[in-house]
Parts: structure tokens; C-alpha cells; sequence
């Protein structure tokens, strides 16, 4: 149920306070209005703002026998401190001495009605001064929103005048008595909030807003990140400078603790990060980054358009002849969007005879160079090695590659395949997905993390590694979730980085009268794609100018590795093998996996990940599938049913690349169960 409270306004305040009561059947009744906050107490929960003119009303001038009176009352007269703020005498009405009065207080009968003792702020040579005066008439004036009321000795519009601008005041001991649950908003300002089920402090309320059956706290947060220098308990008090809205009804605020000045919260997931603006930069700047990337999105359409119509496809581009805007956005988006130097390289390459590399076979043939190059060793060595006192080979590789991931010099690309994980799955045990079906490889990704088998939790290189995942597109936004409720598990969230996995058109298999393969649609709007495979990550690498900034980042090594049941990854010992062999290509290899596409773990080293993706060293093979499509036959746009395979979709594996590499430049790590 709402919470509605009374609100605070800027100082100094001109509004009074409001009594919030939880009550079923009010809660929507109550009409709540935005106020700014103030040291000042307050009176009321409508909100009236000063008009733009407020300036330009005449002060209170007073004669010097007034002032003289007034300063030897002053004793008797409380402090501003110990009043609140009932309305603002805003002009006169009429010529008998009355004046009109903003109200902002909830409780304008009671104020201006009722005749008696009242107090005005007024300024006097330039100092405000508490002056206190007797009412002894006040009516309604709906029409104007405001009161009339009459003041014992201003009988003329020329003495009425004397009190336009001045404030009306009563003592703050007169507030109305509260209810339990009831709470006047001055009071909320300041309080400091804390997670009910943690205990964690939040910020603290800088401000209340109405907007509609409910109020909205503001919440200046704490700083969540440590800085350096500091103790986790300073770093959690630290102001962070941004702000938060909670909600404030039982179900979310269900404690308030007036005396300690704390209120506990339970905000649902994602609450506090709904309306955090992560981009900091001013308006202009980012009007000014939104024009230079729709810039350079138009400039890419336009060198994919003159590729498209090179390659004999301007069949794709007939879609912008017609349609609404949302679908010729759409179109452009994807013709934007494709590689076409990785499109021209597997189109060449597919008549090609593909031969797909075999464990056995490469052993064979390499044995020579390979057999120096190749280390057997058990899982249970693999994974205690780091603990082992004895300084053997194997632990001197592992103190080699623990050196280069703590200095940063080693990079993880991580491949979510959609093949290997599709489906979904529910399991209590994983955080986030409690009752929900969640995509089984989000599970496997989570699972690999924080299992200690799978992945080393050494917690002094996490920070310094980046890590790339790449993704099924509708797998990217569960992911970022995923990093963001385990805290990035111990990476640098500045260097995790969420990818799209790379995409090719789908292609026909037959020619057409120029010899060449169409690409196929699925609407006039909508270029069919499919999934390269695991070779699509080198696509990605100098698509998005990933190497240009590993190689910035001083990194010497990228370890490629897929998402399964058998993932191990981020072994020290694997990257110190590589290292010690001074190898291009690493492999782990587990017992009768052989070369699997859905199962690697690769070593590559910056170098040669720059020779294999500024040349055309990869190898793609076509396979043929039955993909039904649309295409435009006498002028209108036809579906194609088709009963055999009628398309190519364009694979490339990952390790195609062991064909552009010298034998004696690959190392081979054989873990045995």
C-alpha cells in the first residue's frame, strides 16, 4: 500500500509538512505534489511554487516606531527555528486591508479561518525579523487558490501593502498530532537508508517528490566502489554523487525508525539501478557522439550498398522502394552490419575441398615437430599445481603464466555456442534464477565461475584480465544481468565487454546467369543470416577494432575457449606451457575429445591472431540446408517452399587456423582423466 508523505522544498522553505498515514482506502485519494527540501520545518503536502514576480513585491517597510516595538518584543517572539511556514502574503485585495495568501500548509482552515495569534517574517533594513500579528478574519478564495484574510490593525490597502512578500508563520509545537505510521516529509529528509536483509547502508533521503497515488524518495547513494587508499567501511559511506528513486510504500520501505533516523528498504531487483544514468557527459556531448555514430552508421550503409551492388545483390537493396520506416531501418541496420571481407573470403573459399582436422592426423603428420611441443598431465595435477611446494617443471610454468595474468598481459574470449547450450533450464541453486527458466548456458556460465575446478579464483589477476564473452543475441541481455548481480565475479567491469556472435547471409547453392550465388531473404526487409561457428570470432577480433585495443592494453596472449560442461579456463599452468614453448597456437586437449568444435580451449598469440586477421587464412565450407524465402517474381514478392536443400549456410571452424600456422609454432597440453 502507499506511503504518501509531506514534502520539503528549497531553502529558504515556503512549504509546510505533510501527515503520511498507511491506509488502504485513502491512499489514491490523496493528491501529492513535488516539493524541494529544506532545514526548515513544514506544514502542508501541496506544494505551491513562488511566482517568477515574487522578486518584485514591495518589502515590508516599517516606521521607526514600529521598529522599535518590534525589537523590544523580540524576546517574547520564538525563533524562526521553532515556527513553521503556513503560506506567503502573495498581494492585496481590495481597499479595506485585506491580503491574499498562497497557502502551503494541509491545513488551511485550521490556519486562516480560526482568528488568533499568528507570527510574519518580515525584513527589516535588510535583516529578517519575526513580527507577530493577530488574525481576525479568513475566508476561502477558490478562484485564486488562495485565502483573504484581515490582520488587526491594517485597515487600508496602503498598510496591507506594507506585508506583501512577508511569511506567515505558527509555532512548530502547534503541529497536529500524528498517527501511528503518520509522518511529516522535513522529518524523512536526511534519513539514512539501509538493505533490511544485509544491512548494507544505501545513501541517504536528500528529498521527497509526489507523483500520483504515491511519493518517490530521492536518495543520494553511497559510493559502492572502493577507493584506493581506503577501508571498506570508508569506502561504503562514501558519496557517490548519484541518485535513486524508491517508491515509498510498506512493501518496499517497511520500517521506519524515526529515533535512530534510519529506514530499512527491500527494493526489488534492479530498483536502485533503474534510473542511474550511466553516461555522465552533458547534453551537448552526447547529442554531439548520437549525430558522429549516425554519421558513421550512414557511412558504413553506403560503402555496404556500392559492395552489395559490386557482388551482382542489388536484388537486397529493392526493399527501400516501399515499406514503412521501421522496416527500411531494419534493412539498413543489417546491410550496415555485414563483414562483407569475411562474407567475399568464405564465398571464395567454399568450392574449395574442405578437409576438417582430425587430433590423430595432425600427430601423424606433425610428429616430428609436434612431439616437443606436447605435455600429458591428470586433472588433478592441472588443478592443484598452484599448491605443490615442489618446484618441478610444471610449477615453473605455472609461476610463469600466474606472472603474465597478473600483469595483465593475457585476454579471455569466451563463446556462449547456441548449438551446444540451447534449451533452458531451472535450477534454485543458481542466483537470479529462482522459479524462472533461465537459458541453460547463462547455468553453465555461472557454474563455470564460481567453480573452483573450472576456473581459478586467484582473485590478484582477475582485475587485470580482460574478458570478452560472445553471445547469441538473445542470450547478451541475461548475461550483463548475470555480471552484474555476482559483481562482474572479480573481473574489472571496465574490461568486460559482451559481443554479438559473428553472422553470415545465407547464400543459395545454385548459380545464377552471372555465375554467382544470391543471397537469400526472408522479407523484402530481412537478409536471412546464420551463425558462422567458432571460426566467426576472428571476424569479430578485427571487426571491432578488439585486437587494436588488446594490443594497446600491452596483451600477448588471447585465450579463445567455448562454453560446455568440460570448460576449464584461465589456468596459469596452460598460459606458462604456451608461453615457455614460445608458441602461436596452445591447445588444451581432454581424453577423446579429439577436435571439437563445441568443445575448445585455445591459446593464440597476438601475433598471430594479427597475420590470420589481415589475411585471408581461414577456411570455410557450406552446408547445405532447406530454408524456405521470399523473392520478388513479375514485379511482386513470392514465398519459396522448398522440399530439398536449397541454401548454403557459411561455417568457418577455429581450427582452421592451425593450417596458417608452422607445425613447430603449435603446443599441445593433454589432460587425462
Amino acid at each position: 500500500m502507499g506511503r504518501p508523505s509531506a514534502i520539503i522544498c528549497s531553502s529558504p522553505s515556503l512549504f509546510s509538512l505533510l501527515p503520511n498515514q498507511i491506509h488502504p482506502h485513502s491512499l489514491f485519494s490523496k493528491k501529492h505534489f513535488r516539493t524541494s527540501s529544506s532545514s526548515s520545518s513544514l506544514d502542508f503536502h501541496l506544494s505551491t511554487k513562488l511566482p517568477s514576480n515574487f522578486s518584485r513585491f514591495a518589502p515590508l517597510t516599517l516606521s521607526p516606531l514600529q521598529a522599535t516595538e518590534i525589537q523590544a518584543t523580540v524576546e517574547s517572539i520564538p525563533h524562526e527555528s521553532e515556527c513553521i511556514e503556513i503560506g506567503y502574503i502573495s498581494s492585496v485585495h481590495g481597499f479595506k486591508g485585506e491580503v491574499r495568501v498562497k497557502p502551503t500548509t494541509d491545513f488551511p482552515e485550521l490556519r486562516f479561518s480560526k482568528p488568533g495569534r499568528r507570527w510574519l517574517k518580515v525584513r527589516v533594513s535588510g535583516k529578517e525579523m519575526i513580527q507577530e500579528v493577530e488574525l481576525t478574519n479568513g475566508r476561502d478564495h477558490p478562484g485564486q487558490k488562495c485565502w483573504i484574510l484581515t490582520f488587526s490593525g491594517f485597515d487600508t490597502s496602503e498598510k496591507a501593502m506594507q506585508l506583501v512578500g512577508s511569511t506567515l508563520l505558527v509555532r512548530d509545537a502547534d503541529r497536529p498530532e500524528l498517527a501511528e505510521g503518520e509522518f511529516y516529509t522535513p522529518d524523512l529528509v536526511g534519513m539514512k537508508v539501509v538493505l533490511k536483509e544485509t544491512g548494507k547502508p544505501v545513501g541517504m533521503v536528500v528529498d521527497v517528490f509526489s507523483t500520483g497515488p504515491n511519493d518517490l524518495l530521492q536518495v543520494m547513494l553511497n559510493s559502492t566502489a572502493k577507493q584506493h587508499g581506503q577501508s571498506s567501511s570508508e569506502s561504503e559511506t562514501a558519496v557517490s554523487g548519484l541518485f535513486a528513486w524508491v517508491p515509498f510504500v510498506e512493501a518496499i520501505v517497511p520500517h521506519v525508525d524515526m529515533n535512530q533516523r534510519v529506514m530499512l528498504i527491500t527494493p526489488p531487483k534492479g530498483l536502485l539501478e533503474l534510473n542511474l544514468r550511466a553516461d555522465v557527459r552533458s547534453k551537448k556531448e552526447r547529442r554531439y557522439l548520437e549525430w558522429k555514430q549516425r554519421k558513421k552508421l550512414r557511412q558504413r550503409f553506403n560503402a555496404s550498398k556500392k559492395k552489395l551492388i559490386e557482388m551482382g545483390q542489388d536484388h537486397i537493396l529493392q526493399g527501400f522502394l516501399f515499406g514503412n520506416k521501421a522496416q527500411k531501418g531494419l534493412l539498413a541496420n543489417q546491410i550496415a552490419g555485414i563483414n562483407f571481407k569475411l562474407l567475399q573470403q568464405a564465398m571464395q573459399t567454399i568450392d574449395k575441398p574442405y578437409h576438417r582436422c582430425n587430433l590423430t592426423e595432425l600427430l601423424d603428420a606433425n610428429s616430428s615437430q609436434l612431439l616437443k611441443n606436447v605435455s600429458r598431465m591428470s586433472k588433478d595435477h592441472l588443478f592443484h599445481c598452484g599448491s605443490y611446494e615442489d618446484v618441478d617443471t610444471n610449477h615453473e610454468q605455472y609461476e610463469r603464466g600466474f606472472n603474465l595474468m597478473s600483469k595483465g598481459k593475457v585476454a579471455i574470449i569466451l563463446v556462449m555456442d547456441v548449438k551446444k547450450n540451447q534449451g533452458s533450464a531451472s535450477d534454485s541453486d543458481f542466483v537470479g534464477c529462482e522459479s524462472v527458466k533461465c537459458p541453460s548456458s547463462i547455468l553453465h556460465l555461472q557454474e563455470l565461475f564460481i567453480n573452483e575446478d573450472k576456473f581459478t579464483k586467484i582473485e590478484e589477476w582477475r582485475t587485470s584480465v580482460p574478458l570478452i564473452i560472445v553471445s547469441p543475441v538473445h542470450d547478451i541481455q541475461s548475461t550483463q544481468e548475470l555480471f552484474l548481480d555476482h559483481d562482474y565475479f572479480g573481473f574489472d567491469s571496465e574490461k568486460v565487454h559482451f559481443l554479438e556472435e559473428e553472422k553470415l547471409p545465407v547464400i543459395s547453392n545454385s548459380l545464377t546467369e552471372q555465375d554467382r550465388r544470391k543471397l537469400l531473404v526472408k522479407s523484402p526487409w530481412e537478409i536471412l543470416e546464420s551463425p558462422v561457428g567458432s571460426g566467426g570470432v576472428f571476424g569479430l577480433l578485427s571487426r571491432h577494432r578488439i585486437l587494436e585495443n588488446l594490443n594497446e592494453m600491452g596483451i600477448e596472449y588471447v585465450e579463445v575457449c567455448s562454453l560446455s560442461q568440460r570448460s576449464y579456463i584461465a589456468h596459469p599452468l596452460f598460459v606458462g606451457f604456451v608461453d615457455s614453448c614460445e608458441a602461436d597456437i596452445g591447445m588444451t586437449v581432454l581424453d577423446d575429445d579429439g577436435l571439437d568444435d563445441q568443445n575448445f580451449d585455445i591459446m593464440f598469440s597476438m601475433g598471430f591472431l594479427k597475420r590470420i586477421t589481415n589475411q585471408n587464412m581461414l577456411q570455410f565450407y557450406a552446408v547445405p540446408q532447406l530454408t524456405p524465402h521470399v523473392e520478388k517474381v513479375d514485379k511482386e514478392w513470392v514465398d519459396i517452399n522448398v522440399a530439398s536443400p536449397n541454401s548454403y549456410h557459411l561455417h568457418c571452424s577455429i581450427y582452421s587456423s592451425l593450417n596458417a600456422c608452422p607445425p613447430d609454432k603449435i603446443c599441445l597440453l593433454h589432460v587425462t582423466d
